[in-house]
């Protein structure tokens, strides 16, 4: 009988270039460059030691200041969500639910938050727990940037009023950035808006909510960024991997060490 466990004393750990490459970050080759460069930080302290040896489970990566996930058995994946599909990979009514666009991936996915049936646009799909937990609570302060089509010509006041701050019933409530797009032509009584808001929010209908208590009711929404991550071409109805970028400047931000400061919503967005 062998015993296959390291010998006492042996190097324990993977070496780091190995694990990047394994990662597909860059060749062995380029990554040992990467390290004599002191481009490569290990729990947060750069290494320049071609011999470093890494936990790939327990240690934290970054190249260059981005984060890298070594775990290649996750996956990540952005959804441009259609309207009159539920946030949701089982809907226990059996209403349209993310299943559909889920298939041609073999890992068990969800979703990152929720938006209401009646919005579209990005959703980020993941079988990381703990990135998913970070992306969705309110308290990281992770912004959403909604591009909302609202009934009446919208003012350079109401703008002001959004970023400013308003009462809702469950309490105060103001956008981190508010900016207005475009403003239909025609009579008053069929103008509409195009207006762009970025919230950290975490509240239930939050946007619709605010547009209505400054009296433009939304007729159409879609969130075009989370994060870092930005919706791009990506047509409706579309889900594709997360790029290293994309992912990269995710993990990044999911790493910080100190969340956003206490007071905001304990429940997880949904729009």
């Amino acid at each position: 009988m062998t015993d296959d466990r390291p010998a006492q004393g042996a190097p324990q750990g993977v070496r780091l270039q190995k694990a990047l490459a394994n990662a597909g970050v860059a060749s062995r080759r380029v990554i040992e460059q990467y390290i004599v460069e002191g481009r490569i930080r290990v729990n947060g302290r750069t290494v320049t030691e071609l011999g470093t040896r890494i936990d790939p489970d327990g240690d934290r990566i970054d190249v260059d200041g981005t984060a890298v996930q070594l775990d290649v058995s996750k996956r990540y994946v952005m959804l441009n969500k259609p309207t009159g599909v539920y946030s949701t990979m089982h809907d226990e009514k059996g209403r349209p639910d993310l299943r559909r666009f889920t298939r041609e991936w073999p890992e068990r996915l969800y979703n990152v938050g929720r938006l209401d049936a009646q919005t579209s646009g990005l959703l980020i799909l993941t079988n990381d727990g703990d990135l998913a937990h970070v992306l969705a609570h309110p308290s990281f302060g992770v912004t959403k940037v909604y591009v909302a089509k609202v009934a009446g010509a919208v003012t350079a006041q109401t703008i002001a009023t959004l970023t400013r701050g308003i009462d809702l019933e469950d309490g105060p409530i103001k956008a981190d950035r508010a900016r207005l797009l475009d403003v239909s032509p025609g009579s008053a009584s069929a103008r509409s808006s195009l207006v762009e808001l970025t919230l950290h929010s975490g509240r239930n209908r939050i946007v619709r909510r605010m547009m209505a208590a400054v009296g433009h009711p939304v007729q159409e929404l879609v969130r075009r960024q989370f994060g870092p991550v930005h919706l791009g071409a990506l047509p409706v109805g579309k889900a594709r991997d997360l790029s290293k970028i994309e992912l990269g400047a995710l993990l990044t931000l999911s790493r910080r060490d100190s969340p956003a400061a206490a007071g905001d919503d304990d429940e997880q967005e949904t729009e």
